[in-house]
Order: C-alpha cells, then structure tokens, then sequence
C-alpha cells in the first residue's frame, strides 16, 4: 500500500492513486433480514425506487465494480440489518473479511436508547473490526425543524445521549448521518463530548440544490465545522435521473472541502445504494474529474489518507 502511495505521488497518475473507500455496505438478504431491502412495499428514499439493490451485494460483487481504480482497503458501515439482533452483522461482516483483505474496518449498529446500549457498545469496543457505531437519530421535515426541536431518539434527547456519553471509554466514534438542518444540534453534541469524534455521512445529505438549500447546507455545515472533532465524508450525493453530474456535484465537493479543509474530509462510494443511480466508477470519476487540479497530497488526503486516520487502519 505504502509503495502505491509513493508511485501517486511521484506520477500524480489518476491510475496510481490508492483509495480507501470510507463508506460502503455488505449485504446477503437471503440469508438475512435487511427490512428495508426485504420487506414490501418499499420505503420512501431520496433516490426514489430502490428495487434494482434489493439483492445481496458481496465481496465478489464490488470487486467486479471497481473497475481501473485501485481500492486498496474499504470500510463497511452498518446496512440497516434487523435491529433486534445488530451483533450479528458484525459477525457476518467478520466472516466476509476472513476471505476479503481489503475490509479492513466496519461500523456497527447500535440504538443508543436501547438498555442493550451498554453491552453493546463494550462488545463492539473490544472487536478488532469495529471503529465506530451509527445511529441514525430521530429527525423531521426541513419546515417541521425548530431550534428547539427534540424528539425521542433524537440528538437532544436524554435517552440517547446516556447511549451517546459511552462511546469515548469503549474506544468508538460516532457515524452521523440527519439532513443538514440538524446539524446545529450535532454542533451541541461535538461540544458536550469533545472526546467522541463526529463522522458526518453523505455531505450533510445537501439534496435541494437550489440556491436557498444550498446556501442553508452551507451555513449549518460551517458551524458544525466550528467543532475540531468533525470529519465528513463526502458520498451520497446522486441527483436522481442524472448521470453522475459532475457541474451540479463541483460545487458540493469544492464548498465541503472548503468548510472543513482537505484534512476533514473523506471520499466514499456509498455502494451499493448509490448504484441506484450511478455506476461504482461514475461515483468515483466524478470526484476524481472535480479534484483533478488539486496537489497531489491533497488528492492522496482526500481518497486514502484521511480514511486512513479517521478508521485507525493499518
């Protein structure tokens, strides 16, 4: 890996660049229970009908995607496995990784209101896998949204923040993804735990690209950029209908990396989910066309060497 490193750098050649894929997911759904994937009818999702995923998606399958770019390790984030038994997703993804040597790392789901919280996170702190954990937080509509809003489930909600004030001691940074208007009550939880790091899914999930939509994901990311314990991984910005668009996606990519500088952000793939709109390597050339005139260290933080850190990889 280290000799792939030192040829980008000395060739600066798309084709040498090592990558680190930071968010993608594993899934067997007949052997599992995925409800999203296996229950009808479908859910409501950003990128519309998602019927083309609902199928098991394995090592061999990503590997077929992947194409002329070189993914030397990846990151498993949980994949909405039947929460009555999230564990067990950790040992299905250990048993891919016995046989796959570019996972290297997951991210488990816990529910960190759950009384299973505690043990659950002491099991996960001591696996060799498991860097971090992801709860996707009760959230609500863009209109619905107050400055003081707080739910069940939410970020602000006493519960979940019992869950939340444990993962420092088991060792696990927390895996955020919500719409970018409650980034303000991330902001209070980077503060109130500066121990935990913050890793933001999908850009804040900046979907309205009008001009006020991406001037409000603009203004709530920076002040959550404020918090030194904040990365951000950018991912999971398909528009549907479209090719990967690179003009519409430049401006994304460039004011993210911006707000949070190149040392805070991660590329990722999000595959399979964002195959439903775009190919593996649509994904990944669009970032690399957006990026192309950066320094070559930067490009080398971006794609490898800030996964790298933020996983604790070796």
């Amino acid at each position: 890996m280290d000799d792939w490193r030192a040829r980008f750098l000395a060739s600066g050649d798309d084709a040498d660049l090592p990558i680190v894929d930071a968010h993608q997911h594993y899934f067997d759904i007949e052997a599992h229970c995925y409800p999203w994937l296996n229950d009808r009818p479908l859910r409501p999702f950003r990128y519309g009908d998602y019927s083309s995923i609902c199928r098991s998606f394995l090592p061999q399958d990503y590997r077929r995607l992947t194409g002329q770019h070189r993914i030397v390790q990846t990151v498993v984030i949980e994949g909405e496995w039947d929460p009555a038994t999230p564990a067990d997703e950790v040992d299905f993804i250990e048993s891919l990784a016995r046989q796959e040597p570019t996972l290297v790392a997951m991210v488990g789901q816990v529910w960190l209101d759950r009384e299973d919280a505690p043990s659950l996170l002491r099991e996960y702190g001591k696996h060799p896998l498991v860097r971090g954990v992801r709860h996707k937080p009760t959230v609500t509509t863009r209109e619905d949204w107050r400055e003081d809003f707080v739910a069940p489930g939410s970020m602000r909600d006493p519960r979940w923040r019992e869950g939340y004030a444990r993962l420092a001691a088991n060792g696990l940074h927390f895996e955020l993804q919500a719409p970018w208007w409650h980034l303000p009550e991330a902001a209070e939880l980077a503060r109130d735990f500066p121990d935990v790091t913050i890793v933001v899914n999908h850009t804040a999930l900046p979907a309205d690209r009008s001009p006020e939509g991406l001037a409000g994901w603009r203004d709530n990311l920076a002040l959550l950029a404020r918090e030194p314990n904040v990365a951000l991984k950018i991912s999971g910005i398909c528009i549907p209908g479209q090719a990967w668009p690179v003009e519409a996606n430049r401006v994304v990519v460039n004011d993210a990396i911006s707000i949070l500088d190149v040392s805070r952000c991660a590329f990722a793939s999000n595959y399979p989910v964002d195959g439903v709109v775009n190919s593996l390597s649509e994904v990944l050339d669009g970032f690399k066309t957006i990026v192309r005139d950066r320094s070559r260290a930067d490009r080398l933080a971006l794609f490898h060497d800030n996964a790298r850190r933020i996983y604790r990889l070796t």
